[in-house]
This record gives C-alpha cells, sequence and structure tokens, in this order.
C-alpha cells in the first residue's frame, strides 16, 4: 500500500433537490488537492454497518490518490428519508444527483468512478444506464444485469427459499434507527416514521411471480446499449451473481473487462474461498486508466480473467479452492467448443442410442445436499457428497474420463419430458465423479416447467405429452481429472432451495432426445500469464469482538413422520461477524438469525419456512433492539406471509408491526 495520508470525515450531508439529505463518510488523500472520486451507494449503514469493511478498503483508496464516498441510500442509515424497496428509480435518480454534487466538490477533479458488492453492485449498472455527465467508468461485483433470472428471489421461474430469507434480514436491516449522535434529537422521529412505512419486502417480492414490469424496470439486460462508460464486472463461483459476469461481456459495446473467482459473496481482497486477489491494486489499475487518463495496461488484460477449479472431495466447508488462473481475449470465446453427451440407459455416451422412458418423483425434501444458493463464506454452506440426492433421482454417468476435462461457460441440458401434473419443477445437477464414488456439485439448475417458453408468459404442462425443455445451468469453470465420471442428476424436487411445486408431480423422461452440452475449453499457452498480485488493505477500523458467537447447521429427517427439517442458527452475527464493538464510536453490534424450514416428503403443501430474529445495537445511554419473527406457508393456490417486528429503546417497547399477506401463487 502507499504511504499517503489520507483524511476521514466522519459525516457529510449531501443534499438533493427535494430537500432530502442523504448521509456520506468521507476519506481523502491529504494535501487539498482535487482528486477522482470513487462511490459507493448502499443501505447498508456506513456508520455502523459495514464501517469494518468500509475503513481498510475506502482508506486504501484514499492512500492512493482518489476521494473514496460512501453514501447511506434514501431512508437508511443516518439518511433522510424512506425507503419503499429495492432498486426504484427515486434510488436511481437520487445517485445520478449524489454524482453531480461529488464532482462538484472543490476536492473532486470533476470524474467520478462508481463501484459496489450486491447491492452496490446492481445500483452500478443501473445508475450506469442513466449516463450521469461525471460517470467515467462503473466496477461492479457480485451483482446481475436481469433482476428476475439472477437475484435472490426466483430462480428459473421457481422461488427461491433465500426469498423470504432476504425478506427478513431486510426487515431488521430497516428496523434500525439513524444514531443521535449524526441526525441529533430527531433520530427518534425519524426513526418511528421508517418503521411505520416499513415494507413487507417477502410478500412484496413474492408477489410478483412473472418476469413482469417490476423485474425489468432496472434489468440493464433489457438495453445494454443505455450503458455508455466502460464496465470491469466481478464475480465468484461459489457465489450466486456469477452468471452476469459473462452475460455483461457479451452484451455490452463498451470497454469491459470481466473477473471470476473461486469467492463466495465477497470483495476479491477478501476472497473465500481463496486464494484471494489483489483486487484493490486491479481496481486501481481500472480507475487510474478511466479516471485519470493513466495507461496502465489492465485493457491488454484478457477480457475475461476465470479461475478453473480443480477437483476436490465435496466439502460444505472450504477455506481454499485448488485450481489455476486462464485468460479469454474475447467473449463469447470462438476457442470454446460444444461437447455432446447424449442421455442413454443411465448413462451419458457419446452417440445417441435407444433406450426406455424412465420415471421419477423424487421425495419433496431432496435436495439436502445442495448447499445455499448464496455463498458468503461461513461454515456448512457448500454443496454437500451429491449423493445424498442422487438417491432420490435419475442418475446418467458418462465413461471414466481418459484425459483431463476443462469447461469454461454454460452446460446446457436438453430434457424430453412428460409430466402427470400441469404444475411441475424439474432440477438437474452436473457432478464430478470420483472413481471412490464422491460427487462434487460443478453447476445446477432447476426449472418451473409452466417456464419452459419464457419467465413472462408461463404455460402449463401438457399433461402426459413429452415435450423437450432446456436447462442452461450455471456458468461455472471446472476441470474433471481422467479416471473420474460426469455425472448428470434429475429430480422433482429441490427442497430447501426452492419452494415446491403445488403438487407432487411425476416426470417421464425420455432418454433418446436428451442430451448434456458441455464448454470446452482447450488449454491456452497465455494462461500462465494470468496472474494477481497479492491482497493489499489499508488500516482496519479499530474493534473488538465482545463475543465470536457460533454457527450451527442441521439436516434431520424424521423416519415416523417422513419429515426433513433444515435448521441454520448465526448467533452473533447473522454473516459469521460475532458481537462486534466499534471502538472508535463506542458502539456494540450483535444480528442473530435462525432459520427452521421443514416439509414431508409425500406433501409439497406441509411446506413452512420460519425466521427468528434479534438485534442488538447501541452504548451507554443509547441501547436498541429489535426482534422479528417471519413465517411462510402455503396452499395449492396461495402463499401465506406473517411476520411481526418489535422494537424497543432502553428496554422499552417503541413500536411494533404486524404484517399478514396472501399472495395467489
Amino acid at each position: 500500500m502507499s504511504e499517503g495520508a489520507v483524511r476521514a470525515v466522519e459525516n457529510v450531508f449531501i443534499p438533493l433537490a427535494d430537500g432530502t439529505r442523504l448521509a456520506a463518510r468521507l476519506w481523502l488523500p491529504a494535501g487539498g488537492a482535487p482528486a477522482p472520486a470513487i462511490l459507493e451507494y448502499i443501505p447498508y449503514r456506513k456508520r455502523d454497518g459495514t464501517r469494518a469493511r468500509d475503513e481498510p478498503m475506502h482508506g486504501w483508496f484514499a492512500a492512493n490518490g482518489y476521494a473514496a464516498v460512501r453514501v447511506d441510500m434514501r431512508g437508511s442509515g443516518d439518511s433522510d428519508g424512506l425507503m419503499d424497496d429495492e432498486y426504484t428509480p427515486l434510488e436511481q435518480a437520487d445517485a445520478v444527483e449524489v454524482i453531480a454534487w461529488i464532482a462538484a466538490q472543490p476536492w473532486c477533479s470533476g470524474k467520478v468512478g462508481m463501484m459496489g458488492k450486491s447491492w452496490g453492485g446492481f445500483n452500478c449498472l443501473q445508475v450506469a444506464a442513466h449516463r450521469p455527465p461525471a460517470l467515467a467508468a462503473i466496477l461492479t461485483v457480485c451483482s446481475t444485469d436481469d433482476r428476475y433470472a439472477d437475484d435472490v428471489h426466483f430462480m428459473g421461474g421457481c422461488l427461491l427459499n433465500d426469498n423470504h430469507w432476504w425478506g427478513a434480514i431486510m426487515l431488521a436491516y430497516q428496523a434500525r434507527p439513524p444514531d443521535p449522535e449524526i441526525v441529533g434529537p430527531r433520530w427518534r422521529e425519524m426513526w418511528r416514521e421508517r418503521l411505520e412505512h416499513l415494507p413487507f419486502f417477502p410478500a412484496l417480492w413474492a408477489s410478483h411471480p412473472t418476469r413482469d414490469a417490476y423485474w425489468r424496470q432496472g434489468s440493464v439486460c433489457e438495453d445494454f446499449a443505455a450503458i455508455a462508460c466502460p464496465v470491469l464486472a466481478v464475480g465468484g463461483w461459489a457465489d450466486a451473481y456469477s452468471n452476469a459476469v459473462p452475460r455483461l461481456l457479451a452484451g455490452l459495446s463498451v470497454p469491459r473487462l470481466g473477473i471470476i473467482g473461486p469467492w463466495a459473496h465477497l470483495y476479491p481482497h477478501d476472497g473465500a474461498p481463496g486464494p484471494a486477489i489483489g483486487f484493490l491494486q486491479e481496481a486501481k489499475r481500472w480507475w487510474d486508466r478511466w479516471l485519470k487518463d493513466i495507461d496502465t495496461g489492465v485493457m491488454d488484460e484478457p477480457m475475461l480473467r476465470a479461475f478453473i477449479q480443480d477437483w476436490t472431495p465435496p466439502s460444505t466447508s472450504r477455506a481454499v479452492m485448488p485450481g489455476r488462473w486462464v485468460g479469454e481475449p474475447e467473449w463469447p470465446s470462438p476457442r470454446i467448443r460444444p461437447r455432446t453427451l447424449h442421455f442413454g440407459r443411465a448413462s451419458l455416451d457419446e452417440a445417441p442410442g435407444p433406450a426406455e422412458p424412465v420415471s421419477i418423483r423424487s421425495p419433496e425434501y431432496c435436495g439436502a445436499a445442495v448447499g445455499e444458493w448464496m455463498g458468503v463464506a461461513i461454515p456448512g454452506e457448500a454443496p454437500a457428497d451429491q449423493r445424498i440426492d442422487d438417491g432420490f433421482s435419475l442418475v446418467f454417468d458418462g465413461a471414466p474420463l481418459e484425459d483431463r476435462l476443462e469447461i469454461l461457460g454454460a452446460p446446457v441440458v436438453t430434457v424430453r419430458l412428460s409430466s402427470d401434473r400441469p404444475e411441475a419443477q424439474v432440477c438437474v445437477r452436473l457432478s464430478d465423479v470420483a472413481p471412490d464414488g464422491a460427487a462434487a456439485r460443478v453447476s445446477y439448475a432447476v426449472l418451473k416447467l409452466s417456464h419452459r417458453g419464457g419467465h413472462a408468459r408461463p404455460e402449463p404442462m401438457p399433461v402426459g405429452r413429452p415435450v423437450d425443455v432446456s436447462l442452461r445451468l450455471n456458468d461455472c469453470g471446472h476441470a474433471f481429472p481422467a479416471g473420474h465420471r460426469l455425472r448428470i442428476a434429475v429430480s422433482t424436487a429441490c427442497w430447501p432451495l426452492v419452494w415446491p411445486s403445488p403438487e407432487s408431480a411425476t416426470l417421464t423422461l425420455h432418454p433418446e432426445a436428451s442430451r448434456l452440452v458441455l464448454p470446452v475449453r482447450p488449454p491456452r499457452a497465455d494462461d500462465a500469464a494470468v496472474i494477481f498480485a497479492p491482497p493489499e488493505a489499508g488500516p482496519a477500523a479499530p474493534q473488538t469482538v465482545t463475543d465470536p458467537g457460533r454457527i450451527a447447521r442441521s439436516q434431520t429427517l424424521d423416519l415416523v413422520a417422513d419429515e426433513a427439517r433444515y435448521r441454520t442458527v448465526c448467533d452473533g452475527g447473522v454473516f459469521g461477524e460475532g458481537t462486534v464493538r466499534l471502538d472508535d464510536i463506542g458502539t456494540e453490534v450483535r444480528h442473530s438469525l435462525t432459520r427452521d424450514l421443514s416439509i414431508r416428503g409425500d406433501d409439497p403443501n406441509s411446506a413452512r419456512f420460519a425466521i427468528d430474529q434479534e438485534v442488538r445495537m447501541g452504548r451507554d445511554g443509547w441501547r436498541i433492539e429489535i426482534a422479528t419473527r417471519t413465517e411462510m406457508t402455503s396452499t395449492p393456490d396461495t402463499f401465506r406471509l406473517t411476520g411481526t417486528v418489535e422494537t424497543r429503546e432502553n428496554g422499552e417497547v417503541f413500536l411494533i408491526r404486524e404484517f399478514d399477506e396472501t399472495i395467489r401463487r
């Protein structure tokens, strides 16, 4: 890290045209000379929510010649206003005003870059599509260009259970008050107004089951040409948002680069599973090129730099992933060739052949080995040995490989299916099977079969009549060793990942008309030149872990009731942080969450998902407690979602909100 001094500003209010003020934290290079600015714009509380993450990252940028600006969105943290939803047009319009304000400050050179992860990665893309004059480039991490196809709400038209998980977390997040030390005596009035306005997020999102105008708004894939500034897109295979990186490279026409590592939902300098990389140095090369007009050579890098993961025995907890970096000068790459394997009699064959139809009705709890939809690098979240679910699935194995086989991109499975019900789901998993039988998941997809022709206008399955269905599995980079087998497993359930269909369905698969197409990548001589520096960061925010917390995760099966239960506990920190005192502001924060999902093997409408949360935050004289409980159940025709948010100030009840919504499926 460069040794330049940094001037930190704890809070400044950015005025908007409608009178709203957004709270911002600044890190400025010492000396006072105007510098390009880097904006991160999210709702996760700059003061006590992301402080530990922000300080070493934004401080590093400031020490290296950039003004770093971390802004709380309208209705969050210490900012004025109310939040109605995620990714709204108003959120984007506010960001356009913020960028103009930053560019006009005496400490700014007039050029602004925007970066962010997850929510902040989404709105980088969305704001870039508005073309603010001062926005010179963006850096988007763990984000998506398609809010319906690749976000936390739906997958393949199936309702993700993470919709409920994330909606519950947002209830707790948005129930937190502004800090009196920043906003003054009006904090209590602001808090009450926020609580009274609080949306019931999980029901709001579940009420849009198709790809309608609600999801198209903010999905930049609707018009890639709207983005006119350079884009660096970053993802990780252990995250849920890596599919967007290849799509952005293929769809955009501006200068663009992509990086996909082995990581979960993290910035890559903190990347886990490792190896982490010198992401901040890579970001500086990007910003120097587009914000300072310095030729750093960053645009001479391959358009896509990706990590090809090697075989490793399946494990639900992993610190490091073996593999190597490769580079593709353009994307889609003309070097990547399709290889087709045909379904046979429980086999994957080089040539098609006759095979009798086979049927499957998985128990509704099939999916125990699936792992979390979105990894955050905490113990137990990765996919387990797929043999746990293969016994409840149709399985098609290839012959042992004679040579190492590398793939990069999206495998595609086309299956001819018939269903005995008009509504059904299918889950397809691609695994790497070792000679000892251990099966590591490489990629997967789920599909609500009424969405087989698209997500905007579902059509029920024609009962009993075979139809061809294509599933594009998640993009991946993987090397199958010689002697291993490829496996495709097909099931009718994927619990606890997705909510089940209204009725249990039996699917009949016709192997002679079904196939797997692999994106095979031959080695490239220049792959060895794809290297990254080791991670750097600035000084950490001073903090003390007062309780390390605990993480527990279990799957149980009641053999009498034929009921499966999936339970996770994050006690002290919802992402494993523990209870932390932020020493420089004297504030302690704690957030615990317990998930409890259950379902019987023969009854999809026995599904139940309950979440309990506890948030504690504050300091002497100012103690805040928030307790939430949300629950989801269903009938064949409806979803029912209930919730309670109870808030306390210094032990006394402040306000309680109750929610109860029924939504047609």
